[in-house]
């Protein structure tokens, strides 16, 4: 983010400036006042427990240059929380008083609007992803494949959510020729907000399954809210879609744009065939209109090759050869905890603990049989949430998925997870069961029973922690 002042937030937001330097150049936006980079605007967030106005001061004395503020309605109100948080002199209340001090009626709101500003001022193409499953594998795929072309700004982390979207537009540098940015929702009317600020030029649709229908409803409803990332899309913008998945198959684009069909079927214009697996990953020919290329990935997974599709398809309409586009996937070798596998002094580690439902825990799990061969399979895996009243049938069906595709040894974290367990057992498996309580009872478990030449697989909902039952098999 660069030449944008405090006088240009001011009237992107409609704020009023109560303290500071309406000149003053911001380059950063920051959600948590512990981490400054240099002239950041702080944006304190309310959340359901913390209203992080508390730390307004500590944000300017770590190096914010700018704050919003909801609490504060004049500059007395400034100045005397100045007093209350950082007393009347020392560092950080002259930090706070020579930061400039924005109010607006909502944080939130206001970093949104801030964010349409950004938008507005960015010329590159802007390619969207979303999809119940597997947004963040896609966006770094049709990263990889547009990178035979171009240089690409990508989403970081998981900055795909109304305060998250914003922050990544803002980070967008020069030099960049296409950005691919994540866009998430998890409740009604989320997307509309979402790509109301991103304006994407086309986007890509990875399939619609049950996660959040806990909020939605239905996965008619899914559907229909992740449909709105056509809000603010180019009326000749194209609509990428899994033509492998009953509801998107169906879909037509709104305003006349184009829709892209990806995947297996006949029904796709950009269709894989000749699939198989060698060593575990994916070999497949890409085929579109009388051009085609071999694609090898080095992510294991015959679910990948969606997502590789859809990467070729984006590549195609930016003008970059499949073959081209292919060679550049080469280079994607999966992405910090979906389904990365290392080596760690004779275990296979699956490290997929970011997140899960019962396509990506489905999906967990043939990996598991592919890494695995040859070797003791072991599945760590925790509850699956915001699946609604149905989780426990959802998790049931896990079980009986992994009753006819055996393992050796399933352990088992949290209360909806013992459904996995009934539905192993409602089909007389015989892997091993055992169920755990809390974290450090998986960690004994590891301890106890993980031997040289097993491969484990750990995967659950990200609330569940088992990242850190990951990094504790890494320690020892």
């Amino acid at each position: 983010m660069r030449n944008i002042t405090v006088s240009d937030i001011v009237k992107a937001t409609g704020g009023r400036l109560l303290l500071g330097d309406g000149s003053q150049e911001i380059e950063h936006i920051s959600l948590d006042s512990r981490t400054m980079r240099g002239n950041d605007l702080f944006v304190p967030i309310i959340g359901e427990r913390v209203d992080a106005h508390r730390f307004l001061c500590q944000a300017m004395q770590a190096g914010a240059a700018a704050v919003f503020t909801s609490r504060h309605k004049s500059r007395q109100e400034a100045e005397a929380a100045i007093e209350e948080q950082a007393g009347k002199s020392g560092e950080a209340a002259e930090a706070a008083r020579k930061a400039a001090w924005i109010q607006v009626e909502d944080t939130k709101a206001a970093l949104q609007a801030f964010g349409s500003f950004l938008r507005s001022r960015i010329t590159i193409p802007l390619v969207g992803v979303t999809g119940s499953v597997g947004k963040t594998t896609t966006r770094e795929m049709v990263a990889a494949a547009l990178s035979a072309g171009f240089t690409v700004y990508k989403t970081p982390g998981n900055s795909n959510s109304q305060v998250g979207v914003p922050i990544t537009l803002s980070e967008i540098p020069e030099e960049a020729g296409i950005g691919v940015i994540e866009l998430g929702m998890s409740e009604p009317g989320e997307m509309t907000r979402i790509a109301g600020i991103a304006r994407v030029d086309c986007a890509v649709m990875t399939n619609i399954g049950v996660s959040h229908i806990e909020q939605l409803g239905s996965q008619e409803n899914i559907l229909k809210e992740k449909l709105h990332i056509q809000d603010g899309m180019r009326e000749d913008g194209c609509l990428f879609l899994n033509g492998d998945d009953p509801l998107l198959s169906k879909v037509t684009p709104e305003g006349g744009r184009r829709a892209c069909f990806y995947g297996m079927g006949e029904n796709c214009d950009f269709r894989g065939e000749n699939l198989h697996l060698e060593n575990g990953y994916p070999v497949f020919t890409a085929v579109h209109g009388g051009e085609s290329a071999q694609v090898r990935l080095k992510v294991m997974g015959s679910h990948m090759v969606s997502n590789a599709l859809a990467a070729l398809a984006v590549a195609a309409n930016y003008g970059i050869p499949m073959e081209k586009a292919a060679k550049a996937l080469e280079s994607f070798e999966g992405y910090k905890g979906r389904q990365q596998i290392f080596e760690h002094k004779g275990i296979r580690v699956i490290d997929d603990s970011y997140n899960a439902s019962p396509v990506s825990m489905k999906a967990g799990l043939e990996v598991l049989r592919a890494a695995g061969e040859g070797r003791r399979k072991v599945a760590v895996l925790g509850d699956m949430k915001e699946l609604g009243p149905e989780a426990p049938r959802f998790h049931r069906e896990i079980g009986a998925y992994i009753a006819g595709h055996p393992i050796d040894c399933v352990v088992l974290l949290g209360e909806l997870s013992c459904e996995i367990g009934k539905g192993i057992k409602e089909k007389a498996a015989g892997c091993g069961i055992t169920y755990c309580g809390s974290l450090d009872e998986v960690k004994e478990w590891l301890d106890e029973n993980i031997k040289e030449g097993d491969c484990i697989l750990f995967k659950g909902s990200n609330s569940m922690g088992l990242s850190k039952a990951v990094a504790y098999l890494k320690e020892k």
